[in-house]
């Protein structure tokens, strides 16, 4: 029997956890989603909004609903309130300026229907947050080295 290195068992088991880990940020995200377009389609189809900003309210509303259910299901993250909601904030601040910029262009540039543009914007945003909050959000804090530490030596 042929044994594999290391590395590779390592680079297999991180690649099969990260990808259980999107597939909870895609479960999560459903529901955020959910949330959005019920949003999206009701503020169009009842004639109370454009569908760019409508588009941008449901972000929005589903930004409420995916902090709380990413944090404690996709990243069980022990990163302090203080420090997740403002880093998931500039990350959702920027995916609502991709939803902006994709909306904007696709419906009122190209003419698309409003939720083939939003399936678009939707594909392009969910993979920026992913990663933004993965990565920065709800990543652990940095463990100070020793070298670090105050020591109390001068």
């Amino acid at each position: 029997m042929v044994r594999e290195p290391i590395s590779t068992i390592w680079n297999a088991a991180a690649l099969a956890a990260l990808a259980r880990q999107f597939v909870a940020y895609v479960g999560v995200s459903l529901a955020a989603l959910a949330v959005h377009y019920a949003l999206l389609a009701g503020l169009v189809e009842t004639g109370r909004a454009d569908p760019v900003p409508a588009a941008l309210a449901g972000y929005l509303a589903g930004a409420v609903v995916s902090y709380g259910l990413n944090r404690r299901l996709t990243y069980a993250s022990d990163r302090p309130h203080a420090e997740a909601t403002w880093r998931f904030g500039i990350v959702a601040a920027i995916g609502f300026g991709l939803t902006w910029l994709i909306m904007a262009g696709l419906t009122r540039g190209f003419s698309l229907p409003y939720l083939a543009a939003q399936g678009l914007a939707t594909g392009v945003v969910v993979f920026w947050n992913f990663l933004g909050h993965r990565v920065w959000t709800f990543a652990a804090p940095p463990v100070p080295s020793l070298s670090e530490e105050p020591s109390g030596i001068r």
